[in-house]
């Protein structure tokens, strides 16, 4: 049971009887009324908007129409007792039985607890990583590689059908420079004493074994020959060799995507001409002159007549070049078609991760997704803030092996794939995010994996122990399901419960503002709730779990200990979290 949708339901049934008795009017738009968990929990368990929602197109006074639906309400199953609060808010406390209940439904649903049918299967594409081919992948990589991995995965949870995408950029000038490297290692490879790596190629020494390869399989044959001959094969191999590695790197953190879209293949098939035939006809390309801007000169920006879309008409500051003054492609042409053709393939819905350096690109290709499918399809773009890397406070030095940066792949062999995942979700994606590796080793409060996982395996040495005290005992969740609640009853154990209960709901928020870290928040916050409970019954006996002289108290507690165990993996599923069960030093 979604507790928040099942009170609605009830909030809005209320208001039809009221409606039907005359008491309010008929035609009434009650698309805004919510029931969501009140800001100050002193205000109880539940709260609706009711009465300001409905206050003036009914005419009436907020708390009128708060006190009439709470009247409705007062005396109905679980309710408690009923509160209205200035100016009109509809507070409701619940009995402990309905929150006992709420064991049940998480004991009977696993780690599907939470999963919803919001999305109505409706398709969504979620881009993420899309780093150039031109080497091994650096821990800001990781973090956009985790958020749109999460996000699908929460999106998934939350009924949408959700396809990962991985956009190859290897039309760009970016992998002429990568072949002219790969050139350059392959010369060394057949012998050849190469010095120090000239400015403006990648130094990694990662390229060497792409020289090798080159060297063995073309021998001496481009060793003298023209830059225009050897570039095409070089610069296949080379891009080839990079999406293996990249797609390594990207097993190892446990991404992965359902489809690899190259620009080149892109470019090539006339994606760029077609996408702006859609434009033209809608008289959205005009030849113009911009001015130039203040300040610094944009790279796009060229003085001279040339192609340009009208991006104002759609939100954008200014209108946008298309061609270069060499005649090719710029960037954003090349973009323009990558999205159309995302419509084309049946998303309305997409998704882009992209880092920080790309945040002044938003706006253009927000309304380039607009205007070429004729408002039909919407782009949100999460931009995903720098990663400072650091061990015990201080700066983590380049890689020898990248030659400029510290890989993903050199993070996760150091702390292990799961810190990883978990850590890059723990702030906002909006947020500068410090990675510490020694911080991500400790065993503390201050260390959210750690934090988080011990409470999943107390749980589960719970559930170890009492295997073993009660041996004949079944104590599968399906048999917990049925066992007498009563004696879920301390205020602990039901703040715990009330906490469980939200997840179904955090879900659907979390998906709906396509915001992951909120589940990170969320299992942190019912860890400590745990951690507390826990606590508790160290120094009061008679709140342990394992109660020896009362058997159906402890397999009451037992299923509210398995029932927690199961929504720390339904949220770490949607992290690509394994949760332990056993912690080790």
């Amino acid at each position: 049971m979604n507790v928040f949708h099942h009170f609605r339901d009830r909030v809005l049934a209320a208001v039809a009887e009221l409606q039907a008795a005359g008491r309010l009017p008929a035609e009434l738009d009650l698309a805004r009324v919510v029931v969501e968990p009140p800001r100050d929990a002193a205000h109880g368990d539940l709260s609706s908007n009711v009465g300001m929602v409905l206050a003036k197109p009914a005419r009436s006074n907020p708390r009128a129409i708060a006190e009439m639906v709470g009247a409705a309400l007062a005396g109905g199953e679980g309710v408690a007792a009923i509160e209205i609060a200035n100016p009109g808010f509809l507070n409701l406390r619940l009995t402990p039985a309905f929150w006992r209940e709420r064991i049940r439904d998480v004991l009977r649903a696993g780690v599907a607890y939470g999963d919803s049918a919001m999305g109505q299967g409706r398709p969504v594409n979620v881009e993420y990583v899309s780093a150039n081919p031109t080497g091994p992948m650096h821990i800001g990589h990781a973090r956009g590689a985790v958020v749109g991995d999460a996000l699908a995965a929460l999106l998934e949870k939350a009924g949408f059908a959700v396809t990962r995408e991985y956009y190859i950029n290897d039309a760009g000038g970016q992998v002429d420079v990568l072949a002219a490297s790969a050139h350059l290692r392959y010369r060394e490879a057949l012998g050849e004493e190469i010095g120090a790596i000239p400015e403006g190629l990648y130094p990694g020494d990662y390229l060497r074994a792409v020289g090798e390869q080159l060297a063995e399989i073309h021998g001496d044959r481009w060793l003298a020959a023209p830059t225009e001959e050897w570039l095409p094969a070089f610069r296949r191999h080379a891009i080839d060799a990079m999406m293996a590695m990249i797609r390594e790197d990207l097993a190892a953190l446990g991404v992965r995507h359902d489809i690899f879209t190259s620009e080149r293949s892109l470019v090539e098939s006339g994606a760029i001409e077609r996408a702006l035939e859609v434009l033209e006809a809608r008289d959205l390309l005009y030849t113009g002159v911009l001015e130039a801007p203040k300040g610094k000169l944009p790279d796009d920006w060229e003085p001279r007549p040339q192609t340009l879309f009208r991006a104002t008409r759609s939100g954008d500051d200014v209108d946008r070049p298309l061609r270069k003054s060499d005649g090719s492609w710029t960037y954003f042409a090349a973009d323009i078609a990558y999205h159309f053709d995302k419509f084309r393939r049946g998303f309305a819905t997409q998704i882009d991760v992209w880092g920080a350096d790309h945040g002044g690109y938003v706006k253009r290709m927000q309304s380039a997704v607009a205007a070429v499918s004729d408002g039909q399809a919407a782009l949100d773009v999460k931009i995903c803030q720098l990663v400072n890397l650091l061990d015990g406070g201080e700066p983590v030095k380049m890689s020898k092996r990248a030659g400029t940066f510290v890989t993903l792949r050199e993070v996760v062999d150091a702390v292990g794939r799961d810190v990883v995942r978990f850590i890059m979700l723990t702030r906002k994606n909006t947020e500068t995010l410090d990675f510490d590796l020694a911080r991500v080793r400790e065993q503390s409060k201050d260390n959210p994996v750690f934090y988080v996982q011990y409470a999943h395996a107390r749980a589960h040495s719970v559930l170890r122990h009492a295997r073993e005290t009660l041996a004949a005992a079944d104590l599968s969740p399906a048999a917990l399901a049925a066992v007498e609640l009563g004696g879920i009853s301390d205020s602990a154990e039901l703040a715990l419960v009330r906490l469980m209960a939200q997840w179904p709901r955090i879900v659907e928020s979390a998906a709906e503002a396509h915001e992951p870290h909120r589940i990170a928040f969320f299992l942190y916050d019912l860890a400590s709730t745990y951690h507390m409970l826990w606590n508790k019954g160290k120094d009061d006996a008679s709140l342990r779990f394992l109660v020896r002289e009362d058997e159906n108290l402890t397999l009451a507690r037992l299923a509210l200990v398995q029932g927690f165990a199961l929504v720390i993996a339904s949220g770490l599923r949607v992290f690509g979290v394994e949760p332990v069960e056993e912690m080790r030093a």
